[in-house]
C-alpha cells in the first residue's frame, strides 16, 4: 500500500475507491485510535455516498483496537469539531470538502478539537496505517453508539451573537448540495430571518455546481438570486460547510480577507487588545485593521492545523484565512462558517446599513484571487524561482511557499497541499496594477517550470 498519495499536510484525501477504500479506512481507524490514546472517538461524515461505507470501516478499525465509537452521522465539519470539544474526545470527519464527487477524505483531531497535521501526528498515523493495512486488528469490537448533539451545537453557534438584536433580514444561502443544506435549517430556525436555501438537497454528486465558493463561477447562481429577491446578503458554503463566503446586496462577492477584517474589528470591540491571527495570503488591509482597532496581529502559514496550533500557543481570540476559514478561540480554536455568518448578521442588524457599506472601509487594495497553475513539479518550480529572485537581490519570505513584497504590491506562490498545482496570490494598489503584476509573475513561473 502506498499512503504517500493520500496523506496530505493536514488531512487524508484521495479518490474513491482507487486511493481510499474501505480497507484503507479501517487501517486509518486502527492507526488513529492507537495514536490518540483515548477510550472514545467521535465520528461524522458529509453527504458523499462513499462516506457511509468508509466511515463504517473506519469505525470497525477503531473498535478492533478496543476504542469506543460515538457516531454523529451526517454533520458539517465544524459540527464535528464542536462535538470533539464538547465531549473532549478525538474526532474524525469523512469529507473531501470542495473536491469533486470522486474524492473522499478524513479530517482528524485530538480531544478538544486539537488539530492533527504532518507536524502534529499525521506522520506517525501514516506509519501505523501501513502496519494495520498489512496486519488488520482483530480484537473484540468495542462499543458503538449514535449521538444527537444538534441542540447543543445550535445553542453553541447562537452564543457567538446577540440573537435578540437580529432584525428581519432577507438571506439567500447557496449550500451547493453540501452539508450547508443540513446546517442552515437548524441554525436559522426560530430566528427573525427570511431564509431561502439554494440546492438544499444533500447530494455528493454536486448536480448543480461544484461546492467550491472560492471559484467565482460557483457564485453565479447565488448572485443572480440575491438580485432577483432583493436579499440583504448571500451566503455560499463549501461542501462540508466549514467555510462561508459572503455576497452583498449588490451581488458583489466579499473576499475572505475582507470578512476576516470585518470580523476582527467586531471581535476586538468585544475583547480589546486581543491577538488576532491572519494567514500570509490575506490582504494587507487585515493587519492594518487589527492595528487600528488596537489588536495584536500575527501572521501565520496557510492551513487549519497550523493556525489552530498558533492559536493555542498564543491564546489568540480569532483567526482568518483568505480561503474562507475563520477560527474562534471560544469554538475550541476551530473554524466555522456558520458562526462567522452569525457574527456578520449581528453586525448588519446593529448597523442598519447595507453590507456593501459595512465592507467598504476594508476594501483598500486590489487582489487577484487565487490563480492555479499546473506544473510538472510545483515544489521545484518554487525553489528555482526563489533562487532566481535571491540572485537578483530581492528580499524574500519563505514562511509558506514564496512571498515577495515590493511595497506597492506583493505576491505569494506556494505548492498546493492537495493537488499538483501552484497557487498564486497577488495584491496591488489597483486593478490595473494587479493585472500587470499577475502577468509578470505568471511569466516567471512559465520560465522556471
Amino acid at each position: 500500500m502506498d499512503t504517500t498519495a493520500i496523506f496530505k499536510a493536514y488531512d487524508v484525501r484521495g479518490t474513491y475507491p482507487d486511493q481510499i477504500d474501505e480497507r484503507v479506512a479501517k487501517a486509518v481507524g486502527s492507526a488513529f485510535a492507537t495514536f490518540a490514546k483515548s477510550s472514545r472517538v467521535v465520528i461524522a461524515r458529509d453527504m458523499r455516498s462513499s462516506g457511509v461505507s468508509l466511515s463504517e470501516a473506519f469505525a470497525g478499525g477503531v473498535r478492533a483496537v478496543g476504542v469506543e465509537v460515538v457516531d454523529l452521522g451526517l454533520a458539517s465539519t465544524d459540527f464535528l469539531y464542536f462535538a470533539s470539544g464538547y465531549l473532549d474526545v478525538p474526532g474524525t470527519m469523512f469529507t473531501a470538502s470542495h473536491n469533486p464527487a470522486k474524492y473522499n477524505g478524513i479530517k482528524l483531531c485530538l480531544a478538544g478539537a486539537k488539530p492533527v497535521g504532518l507536524e502534529t501526528g499525521l506522520v506517525e498515523i501514516e506509519a501505523l496505517t501501513n502496519d494495520f493495512y498489512a496486519t488488520p486488528a482483530t480484537g473484540e469490537l468495542a462499543k458503538y453508539s449514535k449521538l444527537d448533539l444538534t441542540k447543543e451545537w445550535v445553542a453553541h453557534v447562537h452564543s457567538f451573537a446577540d440573537v435578540d438584536v437580529f432584525r428581519p433580514l432577507k438571506i439567500v444561502a447557496d449550500t451547493a448540495n453540501g452539508m450547508g443544506g443540513f446546517v442552515a435549517p437548524l441554525v436559522f430556525a426560530n430566528l427573525p430571518f427570511d431564509v431561502e436555501i439554494l440546492f438544499p438537497e444533500l447530494d455528493g454528486s454536486f448536480p448543480n455546481h461544484p461546492a467550491d465558493p472560492l471559484n467565482p463561477e460557483n457564485l453565479k447562481d447565488l448572485q443572480r438570486r440575491v438580485l432577483e429577491t432583493g436579499a440583504d446578503v448571500g451566503l455560499a458554503f463549501d461542501g462540508d460547510a466549514d467555510r462561508v463566503f459572503l455576497v452583498d446586496e449588490k451581488a458583489q462577492p466579499i473576499s475572505g480577507s475582507t470578512t476576516t477584517a470585518m470580523v476582527a474589528a467586531v471581535m476586538l470591540k468585544r475583547h480589546p487588545g486581543s491577538t488576532i491571527l491572519y494567514n500570509l495570503i490575506c490582504s494587507k488591509s487585515v493587519r492594518e485593521v487589527i492595528a487600528e482597532q488596537g489588536g495584536v496581529g500575527l501572521r501565520t502559514r496557510v492551513g487549519h492545523s497550523y493556525i489552530k496550533q498558533v492559536m493555542a500557543e498564543t491564546g489568540a481570540l480569532f483567526g482568518g484565512e483568505h480561503s474562507g476559514h475563520y477560527y474562534y478561540r471560544d469554538n475550541f480554536r476551530a473554524d466555522s462558517g456558520i458562526i462567522t455568518a452569525f457574527v456578520v448578521l449581528e453586525l448588519m442588524s446593529q448597523a442598519k446599513v447595507p453590507l456593501s457599506e459595512l465592507a467598504r472601509p476594508y476594501l483598500r487594495y486590489s487582489d487577484s484571487g487565487e490563480i492555479n497553475t499546473e506544473v510538472a513539479n510545483p515544489a521545484s518550480t518554487v525553489e528555482r524561482l526563489t533562487e532566481q529572485l535571491k540572485a537578483d537581490g530581492v528580499t524574500i519570505d519563505l514562511l509558506d511557499g514564496l512571498t515577495v513584497d515590493y511595497g506597492s504590491w506583493w505576491f505569494n506562490l506556494r505548492p498546493s497541499n492537495t493537488e499538483p498545482l501552484l497557487r498564486l496570490n497577488v495584491e496591488a494598489k489597483d486593478d490595473a496594477s494587479c493585472r500587470l503584476h499577475v502577468e509578470e509573475v505568471l511569466t516567471l513561473i512559465k520560465e522556471t517550470s
